[in-house]
């Protein structure tokens, strides 16, 4: 192959350098261009073709950027990602408990790959990898995948969910369970993603962790459709039940009320946002109504804010509440 270019294949490997070695820090010229041509692919050619191979790639939309000083050369300006981007990707996949170790790794380093090395390199340095836990199921991917499929396909699927439970001796043991579902979505929330569907046996919704599932299959039958199972009438909406839903407890949304301290205020905007139905209680409360599944999911999220949250409707919630919190005051007593 050296001595003889092929006019190509030089600039997809003209492309790949720019793109690789090249940022506003890394300032290529036409003799670097040639020299790593020639090194890395035993492609030789002029100084004079790197130019005219350059305004080709500027015409079919690379943006290279031909600079005078401080040093004469090219540099690719922007990318598909700017690098803030990248690291908020890098900050996401390492965040996400449900990828595995290995895994993490192997994507960490495709998204390195979307800017230049000597960008990688510094978005390694800044990225923190922390100590958390992660999955260990490795056939994650591909029941997401699966699960994908048959989403699109409005078909229901088979899968084995396993979980850990204490056993006579107090030892951790391994339950697994065969379900056939009728799945709707797949939301990644609280660091985790999970399944939203339907058990074929009951007539609601239930939440399952992906990363806990293992052999997934697709069957004929069609799933049922979502308004035979839940409020919605047409299709799932993921954003609308995230809102509705709490640390993942599956139940059937009803309106409550809360009375909350001013001090919340934005923490309630995080929560449902800012359209939520708020009104003034007096000086030191306001009012918030929305829809919410009731369970102790729920509860659980109520009782974070301490004395800052009182359930005004319905009765049943704020039994709850009152009942939960009696409870965990009965054991410090």
């Amino acid at each position: 192959m050296a001595g003889k270019p092929d006019s190509k294949l030089k600039l997809l490997y003209l492309k790949k350098i720019l793109e690789e070695e090249s940022d506003e820090e890394h300032i290529l010229n036409a003799v670097d261009i040639a020299t790593m041509l020639y090194q890395r692919y035993g492609i030789e050619c002029e100084r004079k073709s790197i130019y005219k191979d350059v305004e080709v790639l500027e015409d079919s939309g690379l943006d290279v950027v031909k600079t005078l000083s401080p040093k004469k050369g090219y540099f690719v300006a922007s990318r598909e990602f700017e690098p803030v981007e990248i690291r908020l990707l890098s900050d996401a996949v390492q965040a996400a408990d449900f990828i595995t170790k290995k895994k993490t790794q192997e994507m960490l380093k495709k998204i390195e790959g979307l800017t230049s090395v000597h960008q990688a390199a510094i978005l390694k340095k800044q990225v923190y990898i922390d100590k958390r836990i992660k999955s260990r199921n490795e056939s994650v991917f591909y029941s997401i995948d699966k699960l994908d499929e048959a989403i699109r396909e409005n078909k229901k699927v088979s899968f084995v969910y396993t979980k850990r439970k204490l056993d006579e001796k107090f030892a951790a043991r391994k339950e697994r369970k065969t379900f056939r579902v009728s799945p709707y979505g797949l939301i990644w929330t609280n660091d985790h993603y999970y399944l939203v569907a339907n058990n074929e046996k009951y007539d609601n919704l239930m939440n399952v962790r992906v990363d806990r599932i293992s052999s997934v299959e697709l069957l004929i039958e069609r799933a049922r459709p979502i308004s035979e199972v839940s409020g919605y009438k047409q299709k799932f909406d993921p954003a609308d039940y995230v809102q509705k839903t709490f640390n993942m407890f599956s139940g059937e949304p009803e309106m409550i009320e809360l009375k909350c301290g001013n001090e919340l205020l934005e923490s309630m905007f995080d929560r449902f946002g800012e359209s939520v139905d708020t009104r003034v209680a007096d000086g030191d409360h306001f009012y918030l109504r929305t829809e919410a599944s009731v369970n102790h999911g729920l509860v659980g999220w109520i009782l974070q804010f301490g004395d800052g949250i009182e359930v005004s409707k319905p009765a049943s919630l704020r039994e709850m509440v009152a009942q939960t919190a009696a409870a965990v005051l009965n054991k410090y007593q």
